[in-house]
Order: structure tokens, then C-alpha cells, then sequence
């Protein structure tokens, strides 16, 4: 149980100012580290993700799910409240189209649990920080257990809507680069995968074309562009030399994601013939 003396605002607190009976609600900690959890966050199943489960009796007596993500530390964010409805055998119908589920779901989360969406502390979602104490390995644990706030965020000036979505001016991916608690979404999306992207200066519309395969993903290879301004690109320091602040006119999207399981040669073919299509050799930034 965490330390109350040095606090003020616990969450219980706020579960109870929402309705909730602490004693029927559970809270849940899914960590960013593991990794298939990362790909079902990033990819928008946190529900899906939440209602496959392997132990039939961890959350029966419980009415309500809490759930939190992982951050800095020991601390955890809140994303949702969910009402659970009800429990069954998994079904691969459960996982929708997209759901980057394993050959053996089935046998790793035989249950299904119904859970409904509720809308209790929905104006602290993305936004609510609090200790989950020393005990973090515990993912799942009574809203008895008392859990200090630590910090109710302003809402991101973005919020995440997806890749095929993504459109971002320099500014805009400068401020998720800078802050990666408050866009903890957008980095944890961004670094779970490989793409080609494509980056457009504004003011004469050169285009380049570009493909992240490697550690960090498309985060660490855009965190490049926002700390060197060119990331190596001979004819962006060309530009930079003749207007040092033009890459505040570039703007970065996404133009396909890759598989995680792609080899460096087939990410460079792959970015070879968008470089054809968009003619970014002959009339753009890309120089090879």
C-alpha cells in the first residue's frame, strides 16, 4: 500500500466521487514494456486487449475495470473505465480486423470478458497520474489499495487518431518529441513501427522520402529531424544554409507502415519505388 502522509488527493477519492464502490472495482496496470501489449495499445484494441484473459476468477467480484497504462517509474495513466457485463469462452470472432493477435490467443486467453465503456472519470482520461507504488509488478489489484494522484494533465493540444490520419507540422512533432508524458500515445504509436514517410517543405513543395526500420522505430528516426533539423539529408543542409529556420515550413506524414518482421533490404526497395512514384530524385530532396 502506498505512503498516504505526503499527499493530498488519492485516487480512491476520485473513484468514489464518480460512483464507484471501491470494494467492486478493480484496477488494472497494463505495462508498455511487453511488448504485444505496446502493438495492441498502439494500434487503438486497448479494450480488446483488456477482455482477453487467462484467469477466470481474477475479476469476477469486480463490476468495474480500471484501467491504467504504464509511465515513468512506478507511475501509471489512466485510459478508461469499463463496466464488465459478463464472461465466456474466446472465440477468434472476439479479435477484430487489425488486432495483432498470436496464433495460440486462444490458448493463452481462453475467456472473453463483456466489458462496456463507461463514462466515470472520462474527463481525466489520458490525463490522470497516479503512483502505483512499489508493488508494479502487482498489474492488477483492489481500488482498496490506496494509490496517491500525482498529476492531472491539460489535455494534448493533439490527440492520436492514427496513422493513415497522421499529418504533422514541425512545430506540431517537435512538441510530441519534447514531451513524452503528455504524448505518451503518440510516442508509444510512433515507435511501435516501421514506415516510409514522407516530408514535404511547405514553402516550394520539394518533397523527400524517407524509411525508418531500425531500434525506436519511426519515433527515433523523426526524433533525428527535430534535434539535427536535416538528419543527415545532404539537400535539406543545403536548404538549412540558405534559410537556417525553413524546417519550421516541413511537414512529416506517413505514406505506408512496414511489418516488424521486414529486412532493411526490402524497407530500402520499398521506399526506392515511392521515390519513383513521387518523382522525389528528379524534383525533390531526395538525392540518391
Amino acid at each position: 500500500m502506498a505512503e498516504t502522509e505526503n499527499y493530498t488527493l488519492y485516487l480512491s477519492t476520485l473513484l468514489q466521487s464518480a460512483g464507484l464502490d471501491l470494494a467492486k472495482t478493480r484496477l488494472i496496470r497494463h505495462s508498455l514494456n511487453d511488448a504485444h501489449f505496446s502493438e495492441c495499445y498502439a494500434s487503438g484494441f486497448l479494450k480488446e486487449y483488456t477482455s482477453a484473459q487467462s484467469n477466470k476468477g481474477f475479476a469476477d467480484k469486480y463490476d468495474y475495470w480500471v484501467v491504467f497504462v504504464s509511465s515513468a517509474g512506478t507511475s501509471a495513466r489512466f485510459e478508461k473505465c469499463f463496466k464488465r457485463t459478463g464472461v465466456r469462452p474466446s472465440v477468434w470472432e472476439d479479435y477484430p480486423k487489425g488486432f495483432p493477435h498470436r496464433d495460440d490467443e486462444l490458448e493463452l486467453n481462453p475467456l472473453h470478458y463483456e466489458l462496456k465503456e463507461t463514462t466515470a472519470m472520462s474527463d481525466l482520461e489520458q490525463r490522470l497520474i497516479i503512483d502505483w507504488g512499489k508493488g508494479a509488478l502487482s498489474w492488477q489489484q483492489s481500488a482498496l489499495n490506496e494509490k496517491p494522484v500525482l498529476a492531472i494533465q491539460s489535455t494534448p493540444r493533439m490527440q492520436f487518431c492514427g496513422f493513415e490520419d497522421l499529418c504533422l507540422s514541425y512545430k506540431e512533432l517537435e512538441d510530441i518529441i519534447s514531451d513524452p508524458i503528455l504524448y505518451q500515445d503518440w510516442q508509444v504509436a510512433l515507435s511501435s513501427v516501421y514506415a516510409i514517410y514522407l516530408i514535404v517543405d511547405t514553402i516550394n513543395g520539394k518533397q523527400y522520402v524517407g524509411s525508418a526500420y531500425g531500434n525506436g522505430g519511426l519515433l527515433s528516426r523523426w526524433d533525428c529531424y527535430v534535434k539535427e533539423k536535416h538528419a543527415g539529408n545532404k539537400l535539406m543542409k543545403e536548404a538549412l544554409i540558405l534559410d537556417p529556420f525553413r524546417f519550421e515550413k516541413f511537414q512529416f506524414s506517413i505514406l505506408q507502415i512496414l511489418p516488424k518482421t521486414i529486412t532493411a533490404e526490402e524497407a530500402i526497395r520499398i521506399e526506392s519505388l515511392f521515390k519513383k512514384k513521387l518523382k522525389s530524385i528528379e524534383f525533390g530532396m531526395n538525392d540518391n
